[in-house]
């Protein structure tokens, strides 16, 4: 049976991330550890949680390194101890299940010098053409340098046309934008070799992916948009894969 996200329960909020858009916070829980926290509450809502979790846990599903997700507990009496009344807004209006992600403490910004293996880095931009992902650029590339490895973070901005009125599946095989400017474009090995090394594998893991996600965050008919989730997925996975193609363009 597939276990659900682990719970932890806030105990203190350590302090305000002020990078994009979500207004992120570091979060001291129950189990002693350090959790990077986007909040229901935030600009985007649960939509972007919903997209953190399918994201992190399918790229987790092909061996790529993303911290540890985990659902965060938040009363909102929290926010009596914080000074700062935007974040003690945030905090009151994100009550119950809120996301996090394990803090890496020491962990350094990747950056246009950092080295990278080419076949990691052509993983990375297969793997965030297939979830359309278009915030993994030189100016934000949402990857971090920890114990001499490349962590992936931050895919908030993955399946963005969710927030579109339609279905997310009626988009699946709609170009993806902003592939020239992936911060892994240029340095990337083979997109074919990448194919051969996750397409299978993204294939099974779907399911569980999309199963991961809680269901308060899915709105009225969970099953619905675990459903419409799915289809997007196995729709751009299915062969010929026409996001290949505008990745071989976008390098051209």
């Amino acid at each position: 049976m597939l276990s659900p996200l682990r719970t932890v329960t806030a105990t203190r909020y350590a302090e305000a991330l002020r990078e994009g858009g979500s207004l992120p916070g570091l979060i001291e829980a129950d189990d002693d550890g350090m959790y990077v926290t986007k909040f229901r509450g935030a600009g985007q809502g649960e939509k972007a949680l919903v997209a953190e979790v399918v994201a992190g846990e399918l790229a987790r599903a092909l061996g790529l390194p993303v911290p540890e997700l985990v659902v965060v507990d938040v009363d909102p009496a929290l926010a009596a101890a914080e000074p700062d009344p935007e974040i003690q807004e945030l905090i009151q209006a994100s009550p119950g299940l809120n996301l996090g992600m394990d803090f890496l403490p020491g962990s350094l910004p990747f950056t246009a010098g950092s080295a990278i293996d080419p076949a990691l880095a052509a993983d990375i931009v297969w793997f965030d053409a297939l979830i359309t992902n278009v915030d993994r650029t030189h100016r934000n590339p949402n990857l971090l340098l920890w114990h001499k490895q490349t962590w992936l973070i931050d895919h908030g901005a993955a399946f963005f046309r969710q927030h579109a009125y339609r279905p997310l599946s009626d988009s699946a095989h709609e170009p993806m934008p902003m592939l020239g400017e992936h911060v892994l474009l240029g340095v990337a090995g083979s997109i074919e070799e990448a194919d051969e090394r996750l397409g299978s594998r993204a294939v099974a893991a779907v399911g569980e992916a999309v199963a991961r996600v809680p269901p308060q965050w899915l709105g009225a008919n969970p099953a619905s948009r675990r459903g419409d989730f799915a289809a997007f997925l196995t729709q751009r996975l299915a062969r010929p894969r026409t996001f290949l193609k505008e990745i071989e363009r976008a390098r051209g």
